[in-house]
């Protein structure tokens, strides 16, 4: 006796609903990652160059590098930047909401902190 094999009708859509709604939901939180991981790697380029220089300027330096990437989520006010042991530490903190569907929505918590040297 031979076994059928293949898929059903319903076994095909169930599947195309559920790999459907993983595409949308990773094509509305891949690009918030995206810009989360270009502002830790503007944050580190700043450290890096931040030795003798003022909060006002490591402020205005992280700004250019927010300009050329075009990040507007932080905003160089929202940086906490202090010493740790003589090396300067700028910290970042924030959240994002991505709307799903009706008023179901992901809430996303980003926070990070670079050390230059």
């Amino acid at each position: 006796m031979k076994y059928q094999r293949g898929f059903t009708l319903s076994g095909l859509i169930l599947w195309g609903v559920i790999l459907g709604l993983g595409g949308i939901l990773a094509a509305k939180v891949v690009p918030e990652v995206i810009d989360f991981y270009k502002i830790k790697k503007n944050v580190a380029s700043t450290a890096n160059n931040a030795e003798n220089m003022t909060v006002a300027d490591i402020r205005r330096s992280y700004e250019r590098y927010a300009d050329v990437d075009g990040i507007t989520t932080i905003k160089p006010a929202d940086l906490d930047i202090y010493k740790e042991g003589g090396v300067v530490v700028i910290a970042f903190a924030y959240e994002t909401r991505i709307p799903l569907f009706l008023n179901v929505s992901l809430m996303l918590d980003f926070q990070g902190a670079s050390k230059s040297r």
